[in-house]
């Protein structure tokens, strides 16, 4: 049987069986349902578009998958090259990975380890954010900061080498005034805080981390896996502040294939390029550079290029706050819009039970969770369609 995520499996509703997907729509036996979370955030494409399955078919039909130990292929290489001309600044030097939380525990490493090769030995913690979400890794749960999802690290006790600051900028300048001798880096979700509960903070602090990370000596890290390829309303949040790391998943690869990638600037990347073989950056997952993943980016890439994905994006924004504008209810703490984000907090989580039944029966998708009521739409929903989904999480209130 199937272990499902996140859920009591004693207590847990039957999952809905999908047995068909093609542009926006999610199609069981019975109804078809507008996915309004995009498969956590990474369909941003739709379902069964045609130039991404024809990239995976191209590519299976020479090879599914090599290891990069030892060996190379072009779709790995010109994913790197893209990548390498299309992202900001000298953010150049890619490490593949198979997920995201993986790809963060790989910036991590890389963090630590730059300092270590350079005789820093005492750069051992790491700053992040308050109601930070990196994964569900050991190491990304320790920088992370939210018990509804690691309450199993209560066992290890508080962690010394992380701290957490909230996103104000006088806290931020109080923890690197206290901790900077022992940082190696501060890592954060920019912008916006997805499973930490869709938080949106201001641009302003993170100019100013990137001018603490400078005086201090300190790296900083960007976890975009769930931010970039527009989720914000910009391209990357790294056009806007530009990070020494910057991590990369769920939508690189269209929503296809789990895959995900690490980009250094040139700094952290000669902090490992050396004679000495304990220099090198040892960490290689088994399916790093997958053909069918990196064939599938590619065409992901020029998808969102070619068809000037931050219009929809803004043309999402634009229809969202027009269809939310004016909406209250006594039980609505706040309701919170960012690009392709759109969320209503509510005071109880109770008030949510039920909401997801209550969606599929008007033709949408729905994963609410905690006190949280999202939507996190592909980019090509058409507006009947998103005036739908907004529609629906409304009329839960009325």
């Amino acid at each position: 049987m199937i272990w499902y995520p996140y859920q009591q499996m004693k207590t847990m509703p039957p999952p809905y069986s999908i047995v068909d997907a093609e542009g926006v729509y999610l199609y069981t036996r019975d109804r078809a349902l507008i996915d309004s979370v995009s498969s956590w955030w990474s369909v941003i494409h739709g379902y069964k578009h045609p130039r991404l399955n024809a990239a995976i078919h191209r590519q299976t039909d020479q090879f599914a998958h090599v290891m990069l130990g030892g060996l190379t292929h072009a779709p790995a290489q010109q994913l790197a090259a893209t990548l390498e001309e299309w992202l900001p600044g000298d953010l150049d030097h890619c490490f593949f990975s198979d997920s995201g939380s993986v790809a963060v525990e790989v910036a991590l490493k890389m963090a630590l380890q730059y300092y270590g090769n350079q005789g820093e030995t005492q750069r051992t913690m790491v700053m992040a954010l308050q109601h930070a979400y990196h994964g569900d890794t050991f190491k990304t749960m320790e920088v992370g900061n939210d018990e509804d999802y690691h309450f199993i690290l209560t066992a290890y006790g508080k962690s010394p080498h992380v701290v957490h600051v909230p996103t104000t900028i006088p806290a931020l300048e109080e923890a690197f005034a206290k901790y900077h001798r022992q940082l190696n880096c501060l890592i954060v979700e920019p912008l916006l805080q997805g499973a930490g509960g869709m938080r949106m903070y201001d641009l302003s602090f993170l100019k100013r981390a990137r001018e603490l990370c400078d005086h201090y000596g300190v790296l900083l890290i960007f976890d975009e896996v769930a931010t970039g390829f527009g989720r914000t309303g910009h391209r990357f949040v790294a056009d806007l502040v530009l990070p020494d790391i910057l991590v990369l998943g769920k939508a690189l690869t269209g929503g296809y294939l789990g895959h995900a990638v690490t980009v250094a600037n040139h700094k952290v990347y000669q902090g490992f390029y050396d004679d000495d073989p304990s220099h090198a950056l040892m960490h290689g997952p088994t399916f790093m550079g997958n053909a069918l993943a990196c064939s599938v980016a590619l065409e992901s890439i020029a998808l969102f290029r070619e068809e000037d994905y931050l219009s929809k994006i803004q043309r999402i924004e634009a229809i969202t706050r027009r269809e939310m504008a004016g909406f209250s209810h006594p039980s609505v703490k706040e309701v919170r819009i960012l690009g392709g984000c759109v969320c209503i907090e509510v005071h109880d989580p109770a008030l949510l039970q039920g909401y997801q039944q209550f969606a599929y029966q008007r033709g949408v998708f729905s994963r609410p969770f905690l006190q949280y009521l999202y939507a996190m739409v592909p980019y090509v929903i058409q507006e009947d369609q998103l005036v739908q989904v907004l529609d629906t999480m409304k009329a839960w209130f009325r």
